[in-house]
């Protein structure tokens, strides 16, 4: 599978758990099973702080009590390279995006915009396959790594993107300014301001997947698909009827 491996998946050491929820989303849903949440880094460098950034973020979501994988991209064809889109890259990449109810982007900022890489990813996820959609109603955080002074242009960008695919992107985000001042020879996090913003963007993803759990099919019930697809209301069970009886 092309699924990253997480190197010491327990181990914290910015972390300090004197202040740390094991369990944020208590009390706005059920939060077992856990949180299936996919991530998704932008670049294929050996030493690459947006996948780098994304593994602590895998790390605090178990933390949290979520699920997680971490795609590898690197892969993955160029968008209609591949006739069909019929390659092993693609096919796994969507079957990750089904299997997830949250995802995290992360990329570099590269000529104030999102990386190549990133948007590949992000453009092999169709809005509609076989009836199925891999993003639509799917929580999503967005982060960005970047080599000089701290910038949003490529949050922004991702959050556009966001919302182009239908997914809800929590409020919180996070931009790790001059990203290789902030992780060690191995490739960790130092403790620092940035870290402790990962911290409080994945402790928001984890509430809004949960929150959102038993929401997410009602807040994207759109007329214009079941138009599309053929589907009347049932007069029956038509609750929205029932709320405003009685009011006009």
């Amino acid at each position: 599978m092309r699924l990253r491996e997480l190197v010491d998946p327990d181990y914290l050491p910015a972390l300090d758990k004197t202040f740390a929820l094991a369990r944020p989303a208590v009390g706005l849903g059920a939060d077992q099973p856990a949180p299936r949440i996919l991530l998704l880094y932008g670049s294929l460098r050996e030493r690459s702080f947006s996948r780098l950034a994304v593994e602590e973020a895998a790390r605090l979501l178990q933390f949290f009590g979520a699920e997680t994988r971490i795609f590898d991209p690197s892969d993955l064809p160029l968008p209609d390279q591949v006739a069909g889109d019929d390659h092993p890259a693609v096919h796994e990449l969507r079957e990750h995006a089904l299997w997830s109810e949250g995802m995290v982007w992360c990329s570099p900022e590269r000529h104030g915009q999102i990386s190549g890489i990133m948007k590949t990813q992000i453009d092999h996820l169709p809005l509609q396959m076989r009836g199925m959609r891999p993003t639509q109603g799917r929580t999503l955080a967005v982060m960005q790594v970047s080599g000089g002074s701290q910038s949003f242009n490529a949050v922004n960008s991702l959050r556009l993107l966001g919302r182009w695919m239908r997914m809800f992107t929590i409020p919180n985000q996070s931009s790790v300014a001059m990203a290789y001042q902030e992780f060690d020879e191995g490739g960790r996090m130092r403790a620092s301001s940035y870290y402790d913003r990962i911290v409080d963007v994945m402790e928001e993803l984890v509430r809004f997947t949960v929150l959102m759990r038993p929401h997410a099919a009602q807040l994207v019930d759109r007329y214009s698909e079941r138009k599309e697809a053929g589907v009347p209301i049932d007069s029956t069970a038509d609750l929205s009827a029932i709320a405003i009886a009685g009011q006009s």
